[in-house]
């Protein structure tokens, strides 16, 4: 009797450690599959933000050029209609509207319709504002006034009736940009002919120009 009832004791014994054993297995099973579950989840929420990034950074790029195109077609017709009277290759015209204007969001084009940075003394058809100027090797900030005008178009007529006339000092200060036959020699001109300050100001002409394929508004007017 004794005998089996210490045989008893050591079943129960083992029955007792092979259900703690399956409670400690059932609960490691659980805390895995748990865990896996929140790798799972984080995974793919990582995953899921990565995307709507990704989405919303290409949709970023869709807007932005869609808003350069835009740009580009507002000022591309007058640029056109004006080569034959003024000889400006509309490349170069757009090519500044869109570097001196910054697309057209300066606050100086937004508000005033000015694409190119044009300076006036009429306090009746100009306004006041600050700009930067390159000066004696370096950047500097100035006030100046600058001419008002009514549309893109009116802007984009006053500029290229700016080369024809010159300035008030030197009615052929822009004889070679008036002479230029395509618009790197033209830019160029723009630059050695005391157009602009900027001593880069050429080469980011071209480089607009030939990123945004501006010389197909050319080939349109000049027939070349």
């Amino acid at each position: 009797m004794l005998l089996l009832a210490k045989n008893k004791r050591r079943r129960v014994g083992n029955h007792q450690k092979h259900g703690i054993s399956a409670v400690l297995a059932y609960t490691v099973l659980t805390l895995l599959v748990a865990c896996g579950l929140v790798v799972g989840g984080a995974m793919w929420y990582s995953q899921h933000q990565q995307a709507e990034y990704a989405a919303r950074i290409e949709a970023e790029k869709v807007a932005d050029e869609k808003r350069k195109q835009a740009f580009i077609a507002k000022v591309a017709p007058t640029a056109q209609s004006l080569y034959k009277t003024y000889h400006i290759f509309p490349s170069i015209t757009i090519a500044q509207a869109i570097l001196e204007s910054n697309w057209g969001e300066s606050s100086l084009s937004a508000d005033y319709n000015n694409l190119f940075g044009v300076k006036g003394s009429d306090p009746n058809n100009t306004k006041e504002m600050t700009t930067q100027e390159y000066v004696n090797g370096e950047w500097q900030t100035i006030k100046a006034r600058f001419r008002v005008y009514a549309s893109y178009a009116q802007s984009i007529t006053d500029h290229a009736a700016l080369f024809t006339r010159g300035t008030t000092w030197n009615a052929k200060q822009y004889e070679h940009v008036l002479a230029a036959k395509d618009y790197k020699t033209q830019a160029q001109a723009l630059q050695s002919d005391g157009y602009a300050t900027d001593p880069d100001y050429a080469s980011k002409i071209i480089q607009i120009i030939e990123k945004y394929g501006l010389t197909k508004y050319d080939s349109v007017t000049t027939g070349s």
